[in-house]
């Protein structure tokens, strides 16, 4: 085993899988505009926003947290108006109901347009007093301020290393490989890593919240409804799908609950959390023994998702519910060489669905990646895979995943470009 990458894996999935409350690419925007406002005095008059593609295709329809609305305009008004800088990702988590009604009569005066960058993730929003005017920028992940300006001069620059969209790996996953991550997981001191509970905690929660309000496209409650009428069996298949896609129905419909995100997606981490805790829940696991399955998948999540660009035209929920097959294998008696075969067998089956934006129709897209996982976990178990004589998948698991992030990277980049012409023009 090596454990000196142990470290290295530590402090990454403490950056990585961290709470986030709303859907990151709109609430990166409401940050940027909270940090902004609380540096006027007077009232807002203007908020100007300039996006990158990538961030405008996930932010025009998904639901902003508390306020009933969709889209960037609606973030950059209720940020402006009640967001709280210092909470990050949660930056909207104590906004009234007076404050949502003060950023609809602000949005008027919101522009949105697509800013000519390279970075994949990218906000620039200005806001106005009338007398003053300030400008922060985000850049390359969802939190990361690079620059303040202050009636046009630069009061802060972020000076530290970024990563960019030409390097999305990041070590310590430039050395690693799906080995040493089974190895950590495994091995790991149960108090150095027993932090990833809270994924539990709080994606479980949003769930529950799904499957009792109805939040967007209801996925999970109409999973839940059809096995009380009998068309749906009750069965171990049916609660992953139900339970998962359900904590996704009241996420992108804006419930004023946090996710346990994964790589700067909420839904990716719902998508390595729920299968792996309805799998736990099932076997009647320990808390060890599921904290170490939810470490495992989220590891493994951020794994594969280092060697793509953190927003592409490949659904993210895809990736991150490998981690899951890899979570559930281990928990029904898999060993390595099985969690290889159903993230391999994954590869094949759910490689190239396309991201077309956040929006409550991602639950959808959610259990179909969970149900994939669930399949390729049961026909690991037995002794079945895509092998590499097919497609884009090798017998060698790290190999596979780099041909999936080659598809993401590559070709798909057109794909992303079409994507939101299509999206920009209904």
């Amino acid at each position: 085993m090596r454990t000196e990458l142990w470290d290295g894996f530590t402090r990454l999935i403490k950056k990585e899988v961290v709470p986030a409350l709303g859907c990151t690419e709109p609430v990166s925007v409401a940050l940027a505009s909270a940090i902004a406002a609380q540096k006027l005095a007077g009232d807002i008059q203007m908020i100007s926003v300039h996006v990158s593609p990538n961030l405008m295709k996930n932010g025009m329809g998904v639901g902003v947290p508390g306020t009933g609305m969709v889209g960037l305009s609606i973030a950059a008004a209720i940020g402006a108006v009640a967001g709280e800088p210092e909470a990050g990702l949660e930056v909207l988590k104590n906004i009234t109901p007076e404050d949502v009604t003060q950023a609809k009569s602000l949005q008027s005066a919101v522009t949105v347009e697509v800013a000519d960058v390279l970075n994949i993730i990218y906000a620039k929003v200005v806001v106005s007093d009338g007398e003053h005017r300030v400008a922060v920028t985000i850049a390359d992940s969802h939190t990361n301020v690079v620059s303040i300006e202050e009636d046009g001069l630069t009061t802060y620059i972020n000076t530290q290393e970024q990563e960019t969209a030409s390097e999305p790996t990041e070590s310590p996953m430039k050395d690693a490989c799906a080995q040493d991550i089974f190895d950590f997981a495994l091995n790991a001191p149960l108090e150095s890593i027993s932090f990833i509970e809270q994924a539990y905690q709080l994606n479980n929660d949003l769930s529950h919240e799904g499957l009792s309000q109805d939040y967007g496209l209801q996925v999970g409650a109409t999973f839940k409804r059809n096995v009380d009428k009998g068309l749906l069996a009750k069965s171990l298949m049916t609660d992953v799908l139900c339970r998962t896609s359900a904590a996704s129905d009241a996420r992108m419909d804006g419930a004023m609950k946090p996710a346990m995100s994964n790589s700067g997606s909420g839904n990716q981490g719902i998508s390595a959390t729920m299968p792996v805790v309805v799998v736990a829940e099932h076997v009647h696991a320990d808390r060890e023994t599921m904290i170490r399955a939810l470490m495992l998948s989220h590891l493994m999540a951020v794994y594969i998702k280092s060697y793509q660009h953190k927003l592409s035209a490949l659904c993210g929920a895809t990736t991150a519910s490998m981690g899951a097959a890899a979570g559930m294998t281990w928990l029904l008696g898999g060993n390595f060489k099985q969690i290889s075969d159903a993230i391999c067998s994954m590869i094949g089956d759910v490689a190239g669905m396309i991201c077309d934006g956040a929006k409550t129709s991602c639950a959808m897209k959610v259990s179909s990646s969970a149900g994939a996982a669930f399949k390729a976990t049961l026909m690991a178990l037995d002794g079945i895979r895509v092998t590499g004589n097919e497609g884009i998948v090798s017998e060698n698991v790290d190999e596979s995943i780099r041909n999936l992030s080659s598809l993401a990277n590559g070709a798909m980049t057109q794909t992303d470009v079409q994507i939101l012409e299509i999206m920009v023009n209904k």
